[in-house]
């Protein structure tokens, strides 16, 4: 009877329900627990397992693009700087290079300031020569002429005079 009394007993504490329904129910849980484990749980977790590589996949390719963007700016910024730094050069170049053609245009210049004015001073120098020669040569005739007169006729030193000054407004005229 003790067997029979604990029996009722847990009969009691489970509400009424039989043994049998128990050892069904849990066979039931453990046949459908199989089964999800087997048809749900299995390819839920490769999903799950397809889904996590896809992720982690994602996150791989997102950091080796990273990683290449980060490469091809440091590349850029590297090439922009040589860039840079051969536009100065090019730039400086072209500065040196106008102050030497500067300096050189300006020397030309002096040389050919200097050589006009040589040539000026030569010329200068020549019509003076010419100027004093046909001077020289005008009072020569001039003194020619007055001793021709003076001997022609004497005259007093008043119409000598007033001879020359004629003759140094004749020769004045002439020029």
């Amino acid at each position: 009877m003790q067997l029979l009394s604990s029996g009722l007993i847990i009969q009691m504490s489970l509400g009424g329900l039989h043994g049998g329904d128990i050892a069904f129910s849990l066979a039931s849980f453990l046949i459908l627990l199989f089964l999800l484990r087997k048809f749900a749980w299995g390819p839920l977790m490769n999903q799950m397992q397809k889904r996590e590589n896809y992720v982690a996949n994602e996150i791989e390719t997102a950091e080796k693009n990273r990683a290449e963007a980060e490469k091809a700016s440091r590349e850029a910024n590297e090439q922009l700087k040589a860039t840079r730094q051969e536009a100065q050069k090019i730039i400086e170049d072209a500065k040196k290079a106008g102050q030497e053609q500067e300096r050189s245009i300006i020397e030309a210049a002096n040389q050919a300031a200097a050589r006009i004015k040589k040539s000026a001073e030569e010329d200068i120098a020549r019509e003076k020569e010419k100027a004093v020669e046909a001077l020289q040569a005008q009072v020569a005739t001039l003194s020619v002429q007055i001793a021709t007169k003076v001997i022609e006729k004497e005259i007093d030193a008043k119409d000598q005079e007033q001879l020359i000054s004629d003759y140094i407004k004749e020769v004045g005229e002439e020029q």
